[in-house]
C-alpha cells in the first residue's frame, strides 16, 4: 500500500509524495494538501487490536470546516490514486472557512454516488440554533457560524437570531440541504473499521454509545482500544499530522487554518500514483 500527498505550492514531486504508516495492525496511507509526515503513537495497552480489515477500500476525509478549495486538491489527487475508494466524511463540514456552502453541496453530490458524510459537532450545532436560535444562536455563532451565515449570503449582523435562522433555513431548503443535514448519521461501520466524528467510549458497544461522545469526546492517552476490537478512523481533535494509536487513526488537520486536509486510505492496496 502507498499513500501520496497533493497541495497548491512547490514543485509536482512535492506535492505528490508517498506517505504511508507501517504498523503492526497493517499499512494505513494518507493524502494530504499540505505535505505533512504521518505520526505513529506506540503505547503498551492491555488488549491490542487486530489487523485494520474495511470491507472495502476507504478513503476517510477530515474536519474540512468550508474549505472547498483544499476539497477541491485533495477530491482530485483522491480521483487519480483511489478511484474506487468510498469516500467518507467525518463531518465539521460547516463554519469557519469561507465556503461552508460550496463544501456541503459539493458533499451532498458525492453521497447521492455512494459516499458517506456523517454528522458533525458543527452541523449539530447549526442544527440546533435552527431549532433553538435564541437559546443555540450564541454558541454556534462564537464557534464559526457566522462564516458558514455569509456564504449563504446572509450577513451574520443584519439580524437577531430568529431572523438569521428564518434565513438561514430558507436558503438551506432552496439548495436541498434542509432534509439533507437532517439525515446525517453519527457513525459508519465497514468491516472492523467505524467511523465517527470525535471518538467512541471505548467501554461501550457501539449499539448503545452516546451522541454527545459520538460528536464532542477527546482524545486522551489513557484510552484503551474499543472492547470489540474495532478500529475507530476520527477526526474533531486538531493534529499537526495524521496519527495511527492502537485502535485509532485520527486525521482533523485544523484545515481552515492550516490550510491542510486529510484522507485517510484504508484497504486501498495497489494504489495508482497520481
Amino acid at each position: 500500500m502507498s499513500g501520496n500527498c497533493a497541495g497548491h505550492a512547490g514543485s509536482d514531486e512535492e506535492m505528490m509524495a508517498g506517505i504511508v504508516v507501517e504498523t503492526a495492525w497493517g499499512a494505513v496511507g494518507f493524502l494530504t494538501v499540505r505535505p505533512v509526515a504521518p505520526q505513529q503513537e506506540r503505547r503498551p495497552v492491555a488488549k491490542t487490536p487486530g489487523p485494520l480489515a474495511a470491507a472495502e477500500p476507504l478513503a476517510v476525509i477530515g474536519d474540512i470546516h468550508g474549505r472547498v478549495d483544499l476539497l477541491d486538491a485533495l477530491l482530485a489527487a483522491l480521483e487519480k490514486a483511489v478511484p474506487g475508494a468510498r469516500r467518507v466524511f467525518v463531518g465539521d463540514l460547516v463554519d469557519r472557512g469561507p465556503a461552508s456552502r460550496d463544501v456541503l453541496l459539493k458533499v451532498k453530490a458525492l453521497t447521492e454516488a455512494g459516499a458517506v458524510a456523517l454528522l458533525g459537532n458543527h452541523e449539530r450545532m447549526m442544527r440546533d440554533f435552527l431549532a433553538d436560535p435564541v437559546g443555540a444562536g450564541r454558541l454556534w455563532l462564537m464557534n464559526g457560524g457566522t462564516g458558514t451565515l455569509e456564504s449563504f449570503g446572509i450577513d451574520p449582523f443584519a439580524h437577531g437570531p430568529a431572523g438569521l435562522a428564518a434565513r438561514l433555513e430558507a436558503a438551506l431548503e432552496a439548495a436541498g440541504l434542509l432534509s439533507w443535514l437532517e439525515a446525517r448519521p453519527l457513525l459508519w461501520r465497514s468491516g472492523n473499521v467505524v467511523v465517527v466524528h470525535a471518538l467512541v467510549d471505548p467501554g461501550r458497544p457501539l449499539e448503545a454509545q452516546r451522541e454527545e461522545d459520538l460528536l464532542w469526546r477527546r482524545p486522551s492517552p489513557a484510552d484503551p482500544p474499543h472492547r470489540d476490537g474495532i478500529w475507530v478512523v476520527h477526526g474533531h481533535t486538531v493534529m499537526p499530522a495524521p496519527v495511527v494509536a492502537p485502535g485509532y487513526v485520527r486525521i482533523d488537520l485544523g484545515a481552515w487554518r492550516s490550510g491542510n486536509l486529510c484522507a485517510a486510505l484504508i484497504g486501498a492496496e495497489g494504489m495508482a500514483q497520481p
